[in-house]
């Protein structure tokens, strides 16, 4: 059940302006995000519908995923996407001490700069500067400002699709996507287990809908 609006107020984001909540460029851009991977299920996928709209984006990613399928977030590399840290375990700031938040988002990011080296990709674009996104969007002022002193952008979102969300028909996300988003929009996908059936369908069509307006798809 949705619980937060589809598209950040922009009181919002002028409360809390730490946070990148779009990217407006005036060239009909859009910046397509994709939290909780890498997953064996659907990124792959994933990966290869961006590919037939030469579209790239940016994949949050958690790091024990990455531990569990590192030839996927491999791929996602290889296929030049943009990685973010999304925390070792998708831990909920509001409930996390800030020392346990920021000791497992270090866990996660030494697991992406390992997974990296080995590819020889530790200091391209693709990493940095360095990209977190808390899990549910819930962070303490605390964490927020030990990841600024670690020189973290922390990324929020202009658009969510809630493609999770059982309550939602495949039919009503994709009508979140494209009723919502605009030229500077991030927009918020999962692949993840959860989301599969939304996201499958909505992902394509999204890309073909805006594609047709004009615009392309690109990383933060």
């Amino acid at each position: 059940m949705k619980v937060a609006p589809i598209k950040t107020p922009e009181v919002v984001k002028r409360m809390f302006p730490n946070y990148v909540w779009d990217m407006p460029s005036g060239e009909k851009t859009i910046y397509l995000t994709f939290d909780d991977g890498p997953t064996p299920e659907i990124t792959e996928w994933t990966l290869d519908i961006l590919k037939q709209f030469d579209a790239k984006a940016t994949f949050f990613c958690i790091g024990d995923n990455i531990k569990k399928y590192p030839e996927i977030f491999h791929k996602v590399l290889e296929e030049e996407h943009r990685i973010g840290n999304h925390t070792f375990n998708h831990l909920k700031g509001w409930k996390s001490e800030t020392e346990d938040y920021l000791e497992n988002t270090l866990k996660a990011q030494q697991i992406i700069d390992t997974e990296s080296d080995q590819l020889g990709l530790s200091k391209t674009s693709l990493l940095a500067p360095k990209l977190f996104r808390p899990p549910y969007g819930k962070i303490k002022p605390s964490q927020t400002e030990g990841l600024l002193a670690q020189d973290y952008k922390i990324i929020m979102w202009d658009v969510i699709s809630y493609d999770w969300d059982k309550d939602i028909s495949k039919e009503q996300c994709l009508e979140y996507v494209t009723s919502k988003a605009k030229d500077g929009s991030i927009v918020v996908f999962h692949d993840s287990v959860k989301a599969n059936k939304n996201m499958s369908y909505v992902l394509p069509k999204v890309l073909e809908h805006f594609k047709q307006l004009g615009y392309t798809f690109k990383s933060l």
